[in-house]
């Protein structure tokens, strides 16, 4: 029996091979890549992310989703010869992951032409997440869970690192799924105020904070990685040898179930974000950034997180 085929939506002529629950939409491999690419230029646009000569570090990881979006901001930067784009990658020090990471990312960089600077925990900070987390278990005090010492370390390492190659914008691979389950992890901490602060650019509030900006922002996560595929870009498929552990997990497992029964979730709570955060924005404090005593870093604080975390495992 002869099966019918489904025909792409977009341009009415190639075989479609993906299926987009959420629109309706059914695509050729050719129509899908380049509906990423346009919805990067979308966001790019309507949060006005970028200006013609922003000098741009990518937070490029090694994963499908810093990979995929190095490789379409190159694409873009060739339309601003005034425009630049560099690199930027943070060696946690995660003994049988990161090492490979690293070397992905330095061969999609050199494939692209882009200059690609590391920065690590050990040179930082004098150690790597494998021993901040010996010595939290050794000390008893393991409340936090690696990503929770990971996230903010490797946040604080990445604005250095930008500063460090003179970018004044710092883009960063979160998808819509990133987004979504951080405006939850919030909620779940009871730090709602936060979410005012998590745009899809930030604001620009202190000379040595890099304003950072999140062109995949309305992009799911499966797409960025079938995009990949796609383009059969080189990217590292292990996850994380911490990532299990953190709430952040249980919630993107939550959320994707909510998504197969009710496609579109995700962007209804992105969106309902966005109308919301002017108002907590209005409540959140207005105190300005100082500068940590510590090491000399933005912060709300007197002691920045990052200092006040190592100087509990010391």
């Amino acid at each position: 029996m002869k099966t019918s085929v489904e025909i792409c939506s977009a341009c009415k002529r190639r075989e479609a091979f993906f299926f987009r629950l959420y629109s309706g939409e059914r695509l050729c491999r050719k129509c899908f890549a380049e509906s990423i690419e346009e919805k990067v230029r979308a966001s790019i646009a309507k949060y006005q992310m970028l200006e013609f000569d922003d000098r741009t570090a990518i937070a490029v990881s090694g994963g499908k989703d810093s990979v995929s979006l190095l490789h379409i901001l190159a694409r873009l930067e060739r339309n601003y010869p005034k425009a630049s784009l560099v690199a930027v990658t943070v060696d946690e020090g995660i003994r049988g992951y990161r090492d490979e990471a690293l070397k992905i990312a330095a061969e999609n960089c050199e494939k692209l032409g882009i200059k690609h600077h590391i920065v690590s925990f050990k040179g930082l900070y004098g150690f790597t997440l494998d021993e901040i987390v010996k010595r939290v278990k050794q000390k008893g005090r393991d409340r936090l869970t690696p990503c929770a010492y990971c996230g903010v370390l490797r946040r604080k390492a990445l604005n250095m690192a930008a500063r460090k190659v003179k970018a004044n914008k710092l883009a960063t691979a979160h998808t819509l799924d990133d987004e979504v389950q951080t405006v939850l992890l919030n909620i779940f901490h009871g730090d709602v105020l936060r979410i005012a602060r998590e745009k899809p650019i930030t604001d620009d509030v202190h000379p040595k904070l890099v304003r950072r900006i999140k062109p995949f922002c309305e992009i799911p996560e499966k797409e960025t990685a079938l995009y990949a595929y796609i383009k059969k870009i080189k990217f590292q498929n292990i996850p994380c040898t911490y990532a299990s552990e953190a709430l952040r997990n249980d919630i993107r497992i939550m959320l994707n179930r909510f998504e197969e029964k009710h496609a579109g979730m995700k962007f209804t709570i992105f969106k309902s974000m966005e109308k919301i955060r002017p108002a907590l924005e209005g409540l959140a404090d207005k105190e300005g950034l100082r500068e940590c005593a510590e090491c000399g870093e933005p912060t709300t604080d007197k002691v920045c997180k990052t200092c006040q975390m190592l100087s509990q495992i010391v």
